[in-house]
C-alpha cells in the first residue's frame, strides 16, 4: 500500500524591491499609452520615454546588488531620470498626444517611483554621512 504525501506548494517569496515593482507597474502603463499616441510623437518623444522607463529600471536593477557606497551614482541618475521623465510627459499631455486621464495616472506613478527613489539616495547618503561607532566615541 503506498502512501501519497501532498504538499500544499508555495510561490517562492518575492525578492524584487518594491521601487524595482513600482518601475514595471509604470513601464506596464506606459507600455499600453505608448500604442495609442499619435505618431507624431510616437517615434520621437514616446521613444525617448519608453528608452527612459528602461534605463531607469536598468539602473535599479544594478543598483539592488551593490554595496551601499557603489549604489550612489546609479540612485543619482534614477532620480535625474525621473525628474526628465516628468518634463517629457508633461510635454507629450500639453501637446494633446496623451490624453489627461492617462497623463494624471501616469504622472501619479512617475511621482511615487521618484519619491521611492529620492528616499532611497537620501537613507544611503545619510548613512555614508553618518559618524561611525569608533569616530563618535572618541
Amino acid at each position: 500500500m503506498f502512501i501519497i504525501i501532498i504538499q500544499q506548494l508555495r510561490p517562492p517569496p518575492n525578492t524584487i524591491s518594491p521601487l524595482f515593482q513600482k518601475a514595471k507597474s509604470l513601464y506596464i502603463l506606459w507600455c499600453e499609452y505608448y500604442k495609442i499616441i499619435p505618431k507624431t510623437h510616437r517615434y520621437t518623444l514616446g521613444q525617448k520615454i519608453d528608452n527612459l522607463l528602461i534605463e531607469i529600471i536598468e539602473k535599479i536593477a544594478i543598483a539592488n546588488f551593490l554595496k551601499a557606497e557603489e549604489k550612489i551614482p546609479y540612485v543619482q541618475f534614477i532620480v535625474r531620470k525621473i525628474d526628465l521623465l516628468k518634463i517629457f510627459l508633461m510635454i507629450l499631455w500639453e501637446t494633446n498626444s496623451l490624453e489627461e486621464k492617462h497623463y494624471i495616472l501616469i504622472s501619479e506613478k512617475t511621482n511615487e517611483v521618484g519619491r521611492m527613489s529620492g528616499g532611497w539616495l537620501g537613507k544611503i547618503l545619510s548613512k555614508q554621512n553618518s559618524p561611525t561607532k569608533s569616530e563618535g566615541e572618541k
